[in-house]
């Protein structure tokens, strides 16, 4: 099969390997039926996962077909239309009873595209399919699925959640790419009085509107003024980190009240400076954290019923075998206008 292959930083191919086989008793494989890319895999290609190791097949978010299962099983059958969640979870060991299927013990957690191969191929294994993946319902399409397979739920528990969004709060997200969109969005379903978003690219500021931000600031111009005067001069309530570079967290810091939380959802390659001679006096809460997707059932039944609008968030369509060019576009937004990018077999 092909799949796409990690080469080591700034190294991808598309590439003939092995197809995968059931290893264990609780694996699939599964037929990849649509994938997309994601902020973390450009992190990867950028040498800031470096446990992620060279010949590595990337990729963590897919929608796909049962065609084999492992004996233990016991959910799944071939034939099943699935989603493939960016996490796995072996289900008994501490951290998953607790629901904090991230931090797995038994093998699990962020495995796929990351320790184990991933699924931006022709075919993929899934380890402890039972818990880590999500049969879909027919009405819902393969690329509207696969938007819950990661950024969704990350953006909802790791940002909003984790926040602690409340009705009346002003939220300020900084970093309006695909995660800081599905912040925005989901942010808005505890009722905010504002979302304010902050990005360098005015095309995705445009976009943050479509999402639901009500003001818009560019990154050069003056955030922390912006964000002061809807607030009565406070500062946010929330302040939500999309991006994962310092200065944005650095940012973040700045533009949160006494009293306010910082949600840091990016993946960050570089130490970012921490002011604590700043934060110490003013009842901050930091927060950090990886998905544990375990509001993806909740997440999917919102969608099916139309109260999540995924449609706009994809920009760009390929077919699988021209996966190489649909990085390139996604690891250029400012030139493509790419926000996500879904490739189909």
């Amino acid at each position: 099969m092909k799949a796409l292959v990690h080469g080591g930083p700034g190294v991808k191919s598309w590439s003939e390997i092995p197809d995968p086989t059931i290893a264990g008793p609780r694996d699939a494989v599964v037929r990849i039926d649509a994938v997309t890319i994601c902020g973390t895999d450009l992190h990867i290609l950028g040498g800031d996962v470096p446990e992620v190791e060279p010949g590595r097949v990337l990729g963590h978010e897919a929608v796909g077909t049962v065609v084999a299962i492992g004996e233990g099983v016991a959910n799944l059958t071939p034939g099943d239309r699935v989603l493939a969640s960016c996490i796995s979870a072996c289900g008994v060991c501490r951290y998953c009873r607790d629901g904090v299927y991230g931090q797995c013990l038994g093998g699990g957690g962020w495995i796929l595209g990351h320790t184990v191969d991933g699924v931006q191929a022709e075919y993929a294994r899934i380890p402890f399919a039972d818990l880590s993946t999500y049969r879909l319902p027919e009405g819902v399409s393969d690329e509207a699925a696969v938007l819950l397979a990661d950024i969704l739920p990350t953006s909802y528990e790791v940002g909003v959640l984790n926040g602690g969004v409340r009705p009346g709060d002003t939220a300020v997200v900084v970093g309006a790419g695909p995660i800081g969109l599905a912040a925005i969005q989901t942010a808005r379903l505890f009722s905010p009085t504002h979302v304010i978003a902050v990005d360098k690219a005015r095309s995705r500021l445009d976009a943050a509107k479509r999402f639901g931000a009500d003001l818009t600031v560019l990154a050069d111009d003056d955030p922390l003024d912006a964000v002061r005067s809807v607030t009565g001069g406070l500062g946010a309530d929330v302040a939500i980190e999309a991006v994962g570079v310092p200065a944005s967290f650095e940012l973040c810091t700045t533009l949160v009240r006494p009293g306010g939380r910082v949600a840091n959802i990016g993946v960050h390659g570089a130490p970012a400076t921490l002011h604590l001679e700043r934060l110490w006096i003013r009842d901050v809460t930091i927060t950090t954290g990886l998905v544990d997707t375990r509001t993806t059932p909740k997440l999917l039944d919102m969608l099916v019923a139309g109260q999540l609008d995924t449609a706009h968030m994809v920009t760009h369509r390929y077919p699988l075998e021209e996966i190489v060019e649909a990085y390139d576009v996604f690891a250029r937004p400012a030139e493509t206008g790419a926000l996500k990018v879904v490739l189909t077999r």
